[in-house]
């Protein structure tokens, strides 16, 4: 399920990818086999008879209430707002953590790449040409009205979700052929000849739908219904716009599985939306919700003073993030026509000033992003590889000579935020594509002067754009910010109507079909993808093929290097900042075990993220009470 962080749009980036070793507890891939988890290339950590996985508090105490703001969104889903629970297709703006109230077929393990084993599904079996998968369902699976949980909701709700999700989900699933039941038990997907490598595992993490509720209700209806779900949790109280609360479900069938012991902790989880960051950060000093992930350095470095803070009612923590930190950027669309010629595209790279936004906005906090895949080894750094260099030589005349040489690297300026060197760099490259300057204004090619409007959704990022708009008018472009409302941003955007908009695109810790969506020429005509470039270049699309027919590690590395290549050479966006880290702040009522998983925010791709792996310490809060 493609899942969008908040700190994807502001720069927390994340640790070095490094070499995981696993023990192959069963080969998934192999061919006819029946395993009991799966996983890109076959290797599992987990035996088939494990009992929970291994950064869980198996004894975690249930209750409480975790409280907090979306930090995680998905489909329609947005960080401010919210009139829709369907969270599952394109229209209005579905409530964060509706994930939470679905069951699916695999759940994913946090401390490996991309491994899942079973909920719903007990286990799997392959065919030998790889293209059907077997699904045996579990009998105990239920819905929450008690009503059983079938294969026949399980095709229902892949069928469906193919033909009527999200485009987004639409794009990730055109490799499956068809999903049927041959009983309440079996599930058979079959999917088409040269299927994406990971087509498979993410049909598993599908939200499974009752095929009875939706026999009387349009599935593609925005609506404040509350659907009938299968998850660990149901939708409580809400009040749209403003917030909403999930309750545990105390007797899920799905308690006692292998893949849910240690998790699932708080009795509810509440979700509070504002439309304004620094208004967000007083309703978190006021005790209005108990946790926050902080995405905003000026925030953190100087408003953490507070006095929760200083007699210790609030700690403040500090956690790795160990997955690709992505494509953070401007992204400029390549269907407005100031924007197709890559010289211009590369004269606005020169004319902003990260160093001068780093040492002065975000107080040093970020390093800069060069690559999609940045803070993993799919990076490419240097000449090619001979590895490299056969992937790319035929496409040689067809791309530009330096995806044959270093790859490009955005430019260091001096930090006085208007580089007199890098801003006469950027002339000459719009001098080079024509536009030509008159009356202190640029004209584009056809004599129209060249405008830009930066898209944005919130207040907090106007400080980021201010010094690059200033030095892009030192240029005689005419650029503006344009500040609308989350509802009004997401249907612009979603509708490619705009010149310039700040996303962060999400890469996977192996990547696989989930690229199409961002990358591809469909996803480009795709109203709602994340190819806000609009790139429809035939290699890239030759590329991501390469990527997803990849079958090793080894191989996969290569052609995402090749790849990052050509995407670095195609000068598609004004690439922005990372962190390899979470700051956290929370009231001290919580726990969670000492070791946190490596691919935590991957893993758990919910508004909530991993701290479905924290309690509530009821001990803590009660200290907390008698404090006041």
């Amino acid at each position: 399920m493609a899942h969008l962080n908040r700190r994807h749009v502001l720069g927390l980036g994340v640790a070095a990818l490094s070499a995981v070793g696993f023990r192959p507890a069963m080969a998934a891939s192999e061919a006819g086999s029946e395993t009991h988890g799966l996983s890109v290339f076959g290797d599992l950590k987990y035996p088939p008879d494990f009992h929970h996985f291994d950064y869980v508090n198996v004894n975690a105490p249930k209750g409480g209430l975790f409280s907090t703001v979306p930090t995680s969104r998905l489909n329609n889903q947005s960080f401010f707002t919210f009139n829709s629970l369907n969270a599952f297709i394109l229209k209005g703006e579905g409530a964060c953590g509706m994930e939470l109230t679905f069951a699916t077929l695999m759940v994913r393990a946090g401390d490996e790449p991309d491994a899942m084993y079973g909920q719903v599904a007990k286990s799997v079996q392959i065919s030998p040409d790889k293209l059907t998968y077997r699904f045996t369902l579990r009998p105990e699976a239920r819905f929450h009205d008690g009503s059983k949980l079938t294969a026949h909701d399980a095709a229902f709700s892949l069928t469906v979700l193919k033909e009527k999700g999200h485009p987004l989900v639409i794009v990730q699933l055109r490799d499956m052929v068809k999903a049927e039941a041959l009983d309440d038990a079996t599930l058979i997907v079959t999917f088409a000849e040269k299927r994406a490598r990971d087509v498979p595992l993410y049909v598993a993490t599908m939200p499974i739908f009752s095929k009875a509720y939706y026999a009387t209700k349009p599935f593609d209806e925005s609506t404040l219904d509350i659907p009938l779900g299968s998850g660990p949790y149901k939708v409580g109280k809400f009040v749209a716009n403003r917030f909403i609360e999930y309750d545990r479900v105390k007797d899920w069938w799905g308690a006692d599985l292998p893949v849910s012991r240690g998790l699932f902790n708080f009795d509810v989880v509440r979700l509070e939306f504002y439309r304004d960051r620094d208004v967000a950060f007083e309703g978190f000093t006021g005790k209005n919700y108990l946790y926050r992930e902080e995405f905003t350095s000026r925030i953190w470095a100087t408003r953490y003073d507070f006095p929760a803070i200083k007699d210790g009612r609030v700690k403040r923590e500090v956690v790795p993030d160990q997955a690709p930190a992505g494509a953070q950027g401007w992204f400029m669309n390549m269907r407005r026509k100031q924007f197709k010629d890559p010289r211009v595209r590369e004269a606005l790279i020169y004319a902003f000033d990260f160093e001068w936004t780093n040492k002065t906005i975000m107080y040093g906090a970020y390093a800069r992003t060069i690559s999609p895949f940045q803070n993993s080894d799919m990076v490419a750094t240097g000449q090619p590889s001979p590895e490299e260099l056969k992937l790319l030589e035929p496409f040689r005349g067809k791309v530009p000579e330096e995806v044959f040489g270093e790859p490009f690297v955005p430019p260091v300026s001096d930090g006085s935020g208007q580089d007199r060197t890098l801003l006469r760099k950027a002339s000459q490259l719009l001098d080079e594509a024509g536009l030509v300057v008159k009356d202190r204004k640029r004209l584009l090619p056809d004599g129209d002067v060249f405008r830009i409007e930066f898209l944005l959704d919130e207040p907090s990022f106007q400080p980021h754009h201010a010094p690059f708009l200033k030095n892009l008018g030192a240029l005689g472009i005419e650029a503006t910010p344009r500040l609308v409302d989350a509802v009004q941003f997401r249907a612009r955007v979603e509708d490619f109507d705009f010149d310039i908009t700040t996303e962060r695109p999400p890469i996977a810790a192996t990547p696989g079909d989930s690229m199409r969506p961002i990358f591809s020429s469909q996803a480009a005509a795709t109203k709602g993808s994340y190819n806000l470039a609009g790139i429809a270049d035939p290699v890239i699309d030759a590329l991501l093929e390469k990527i997803l027919a990849a079958d090793s590690r080894i191989e996969l590395t290569t052609a995402c290097r090749a790849f990052d290549r050509v995407f670095r050479a195609g000068r598609y966006w004004v690439p922005h900042w990372y962190r390899a880290t979470h700051p956290l702040a929370y009231w001290d009522v919580f726990d969670h075990p000492k070791t946190l998983p490596r691919y935590q925010m991957e893993s758990y791709s919910s508004s909530v993220g991993e701290r479905i792996l924290w309690w509530y310490d009821a001990a803590k809060a009660t200290k907390l009470e008698q404090a006041k």
